[in-house]
């Protein structure tokens, strides 16, 4: 019997996806459950499982494809289909590629096993795991699973890739007086250069129109302060094990600054307001966007009732959005909404910037990276850990004087974080 494959229930506010990625082709079987489609969002990745054992005999809407609700992307049949050992004996139809493949002959050995004892690497791995492993080149027999009975799932690949690229050693230089050999990389006819074209993402064209939109709609300015980040810096190195070992978390910074920007925003309220129409929305609650680096792209899960949480929960929280950032499995409702943002430009080691507004909201903060440089204290030139902070904003709900005094406001807070526990 024939059935189609229709295109989810997408989530809320979204209202079309592209087919990111087919995992079964014409004629290959499959198990219930297993991956066949990936769809990409405007925000996420969603993946749709098989509903049951089959054999997918038809694809209507391939990769790269623009789909919308209910849109058939294809068909499966589940007549004849038989998932056990009576498979190896009556296949179904597959693609020539994978016919010429499975005529291969095999190397001699001294016993050819039976299909019951052939243990493929394959059957260990999910679709999209597999899809890793074939990019990346890893031994799928070095990398140890995490899901049921063992199996390789798709973060189990990227933490193994992740891996084996901070344990790559540098390519020594050659000698001064030695000629570097010509890439073996193919070029065009020129010789000389080359030009790649790949498919804009969803997620990167989302994030260009809103940023494009942020320019066109709003009025964007940006103040800066630097703050001393000697009392932080501190106060995390006379707590850090403590810390660590009572809740499980790394002290890190991006709390206090989460901690600051609380403050101010309760102190600043135009700051964690934004423009409805002709109405000005206040919020008397912080849902504070942290934007995250993602496979994909930026993208900014938000903590939700920020004012309401301790150090400990932000780090955690901010933890957890980092590593499921890395294996794209945020959830669609985390990346929605907030009324504030924090980006950190200087964990690529960015000294200043002009972080653009994340619409509706009307302000975002910037933070840089961390150096060491003179300043004047009480007459004395003396070297502190300073950093650049940048507050970019929307002049059409905030004045200049309510930004300005905002990023005092983060600067005090830092500079003597015993404000912050005291909520001043």
């Amino acid at each position: 019997m024939s059935t189609e494959i229709r295109t989810p229930m997408l989530p809320e506010s979204v209202s079309e996806a592209t087919v990111l990625a087919w995992h079964k082709e014409v004629g290959e079987t499959f198990r219930r459950d297993e991956l066949l489609i990936e769809l990409e969002t405007e925000k996420i990745v969603l993946d749709v499982p098989a509903p049951s054992d089959g054999v997918l005999s038809e694809i209507l809407k391939p990769s790269g494809e623009t789909i919308y609700e209910g849109d058939v992307l294809g068909v499966w049949d589940s007549a004849g289909v038989s998932m056990g050992a009576a498979q190896a004996t009556s296949p179904p139809e597959v693609p020539s590629k994978a016919v010429s493949e499975a005529s291969k002959p095999i190397e001699s050995t001294t016993e050819t096993p039976s299909p019951e004892k052939i243990d493929s690497p394959d059957e260990k791995l999910s679709p999209a795991a597999r899809r890793i492993a074939s990019e990346s080149g890893i031994d799928v027999n070095s990398v140890v699973g995490t899901g049921k009975n063992g199996r390789i799932t798709k973060a189990d690949m990227l933490q193994a890739v992740e891996a084996v690229d901070t344990r790559k050693p540098q390519a020594p230089s050659p000698p001064a007086n030695t000629v570097e050999p010509e890439p073996s990389s193919p070029v065009d006819e020129v010789g000389q250069r080359s030009v790649r074209r790949t498919h804009m993402s969803r997620l990167r064209r989302t994030i260009a129109d809103r940023l494009v939109q942020a320019q066109q709609t709003a009025a964007l300015l940006t103040t800066f302060n630097e703050v001393d980040m000697s009392a932080v810096m501190a106060l995390r190195k006379k707590y850090r094990d403590d810390f660590e070992s009572k809740h499980g978390a790394r002290l890190g910074f991006m709390s206090f600054f989460v901690k600051a920007a609380v403050e101010s925003l309760k102190a600043i309220p135009a700051v964690n307001a934004m423009i409805d129409g002709n109405d000005i929305v206040y919020h008397d609650y912080c849902d504070v966007g942290i934007a995250v680096s993602s496979p994909r792209g930026l993208v900014v899960p938000v903590l939700r009732d920020a004012q309401a949480m301790g150090f400990s929960q932000i780090e955690n929280q901010i933890r957890d959005f980092g590593e499921r950032a890395r294996t794209g499995s945020l959830k669609l409702d985390e990346l929605s909404g907030g009324t504030f943002t924090i980006t950190n430009g200087g964990v690529f080691g960015s000294l200043v910037s002009t972080p653009i507004v994340n619409p509706p909201q009307s302000a975002i903060l910037g933070m840089h990276k961390i150096q060491e440089r003179p300043v004047v204290e009480n007459g004395q030139v003396v070297v502190r850990p300073m950093m650049y902070l940048a507050l970019t904003y929307d002049h059409r709900i905030v004045d200049g004087r309510e930004a300005v005094t905002f990023l005092v406001g983060i600067k005090d807070g830092l500079e003597d974080p015993s404000r912050l526990l005291l909520e001043l």
